[in-house]
């Protein structure tokens, strides 16, 4: 509530007889209009005023939103919560308009990327990638499965041999490994370590468990066939591992994805000849599901983990074409 001195609030009628003064304020304070600042002092005169008032807030007439929301929006949106917070719906009402009259107009329904609707929706591109677009469409009782959107990933990069079907294709967390195998297959040779590989993809990392998020959207048909085996070979340490964990769990229910377990053993048994292996790098998360090590017999499980426990790690790169 904002306060006003007892002068403001008289105005011109500072000119008439302190009775009629008096009158006007007792009729304002009556009405509601305003309250005395109880610890303001008097002004002195008989009968006394307050020289401070309160003035009352004017309440916003909200029927007309409430028919509005009820009657003319698409009952898509539930709009239980803007009914119960008429006030937050005055704040939300041009999206709420606008993903109204979108819902209600549209009549074939096919997937877009998530910018491609916010914009044909809100005309932002970003809205409903930022907070303020996911709460307009949580307040509406809606997510954005119910836009019919995808989310697009970064491309990743691939090298496809052939795209025979069934085939399998070998993803390498790696850069240097995944030029040194196409090189290799480019060279005309089939087979790494003794398997068959038709196609090669760069992970990049942890990027890949992104970039495998909207698989079956952004890679080519022949990759989304049944029948397809994906293998997975990555640095022999705790990260490395983890993101075969994580991608595994990304394709869990839709395809299988499994270590390439011939190249391991291979790092493995270079790796234990060495005279020294790098340290592990700092910060790295140690929380595995035991996934991966499920893939091996227990006495290489137990070689890999004397491996990591002893602070150690074996990079991908220890291997190249003269082991291909």
């Amino acid at each position: 509530m904002k306060k006003q001195s007892l002068d403001m609030l008289l105005g011109k009628r500072l000119a008439e007889p302190y009775e009629s003064q008096y009158r006007y304020i007792m009729e304002m304070i009556k009405s509601g209009q305003i309250r005395p600042v109880l610890n303001s002092p008097g002004n002195g005169k008989r009968p006394a005023l307050h020289t401070q008032y309160w003035l009352a807030e004017e309440k916003t007439d909200h029927s007309a939103y409430r028919e509005e929301l009820l009657y003319q929006t698409s009952p898509m949106i539930h709009v239980d919560y803007y009914l119960r917070h008429p006030e937050m719906y005055v704040q939300d009402r041009s999206y709420v308009r606008r993903l109204s009259s979108y819902l209600q107009k549209r009549t074939t329904v096919y997937p877009v990327s998530r910018n491609e609707r916010s914009f044909e929706i809100w005309g932002e591109e970003k809205f409903l990638s930022c907070g303020a677009g996911r709460t307009v469409l949580s307040r509406c009782g809606m997510d954005e499965s119910d836009l019919d959107v995808y989310f697009t990933a970064e491309p990743f990069a691939y090298y496809a041999a052939g795209r025979e079907v069934p085939q399998k294709l070998l993803i390498l967390e790696n850069k240097d490994p995944f030029f040194g195998m196409r090189r290799y297959l480019l060279e005309g040779n089939e087979e790494i370590l003794g398997e068959k590989i038709s196609t090669l993809i760069y992970g990049a990392g942890k990027r890949v468990v992104s970039s495998f998020r909207e698989f079956e959207i952004s890679a080519e048909p022949y990759m989304r066939q049944d029948g397809n085996t994906f293998l997975y070979f990555g640095d022999l340490d705790y990260e490395g591992i983890g993101i075969y964990e994580s991608l595994a769990e990304v394709f869990h229910g839709r395809r299988k994805v499994i270590p390439f377990t011939a190249a391991y053993l291979a790092m493995l048994s270079k790796g234990l000849q060495a005279e020294t292996l790098p340290a592990t790098r700092e910060h790295q998360n140690r929380n595995l599901s035991g996934l991966f090590f499920a893939c091996f017999d227990g006495d290489t499980v137990q070689r890999m983990k004397n491996v990591l426990e002893s602070g150690r790690y074996i990079p991908q790169e220890i291997l190249n074409t003269g082991d291909y």
